[in-house]
């Protein structure tokens, strides 16, 4: 749907907005229902915004042989510049993302990781500078416990308004401190257009009540925002 340029373009454009711009513009544009539960949380530090289009993985508990998960190298392997690995499945306790596999995806291009699940390895993911948003984190590994069953498919995350929200290879992802949410990749640019507006609004109305406008008056001057 778009270049490689284009994701580009547009992924950098969006770590310039909120995810709360960005709610507002769904609803308003009567799409609702894409926020992700208030779970999901950064475990990289804060200020960690994540960007980037969805490279959907899932998996689930399966007990199984110690040595490895060859469809989850496969699945890391195939992520490319600019994505974001979502991870999904019914692992709880479980740790699905590691040290090692943010460091090989980035390699890659990936440009951080959403987890509906478990990670480990936190203070050296943070150390270097991998943004991960993910439900809890883990010192017990996948291994002989849950496996990856396959990749770049629709996939359904805990919601916040809703028990799932669906997100397919492609949508895209964004997270910061208010949470995170999924953009359909057919809105992608409308959303962004309109949430680059509202935060135009809200910084001429941050400067504006900085010099003494009072807020009933910014409200009159500018609505809801």
């Amino acid at each position: 749907m778009f270049s490689q340029e284009q994701r580009n373009e547009i992924r950098q454009r969006f770590a310039s907005v909120d995810t709360a711009n960005v709610a507002d513009v769904l609803d308003n544009l009567g799409h609702f229902d894409f926020g992700l539960s208030q779970d999901f949380l950064s475990f990289t530090g804060a200020g960690k915004k994540l960007a980037g289009w969805a490279y959907t993985i899932r998996g689930q508990m399966t007990p199984f042989e110690m040595g490895g998960d060859a469809k989850k190298m496969e699945a890391c392997n195939g992520i490319s510049e600019g994505e974001i690995s979502v991870w999904s499945g019914n692992g709880e306790g479980i740790c699905y993302f590691g040290e090692l596999i943010a460091l090989g995806m980035r390699e890659r291009g990936s440009v951080g990781a959403l987890v509906d699940g478990g990670i480990r390895d936190v203070r050296w993911i943070g150390e270097h500078g991998i943004p991960v948003y993910a439900r809890y984190r883990t010192p017990v590994q996948s291994i002989g416990r849950w496996r990856v069953t396959d990749h770049q498919i629709t996939v359904y995350l805990r919601g916040a308004t809703t028990t799932y929200v669906k997100v397919r290879p492609g949508d895209f992802i964004l997270a910061d401190e208010d949470g995170a949410i999924v953009i359909p990749v057919e809105l992608v640019e409308q959303v962004l257009q309109e949430a680059e507006r509202l935060t135009r609004t809200e910084c001429q109305i941050r400067v504006e009540l900085s010099r003494g406008l009072t807020l009933a008056q910014a409200l009159e001057k500018y609505g809801h925002v």
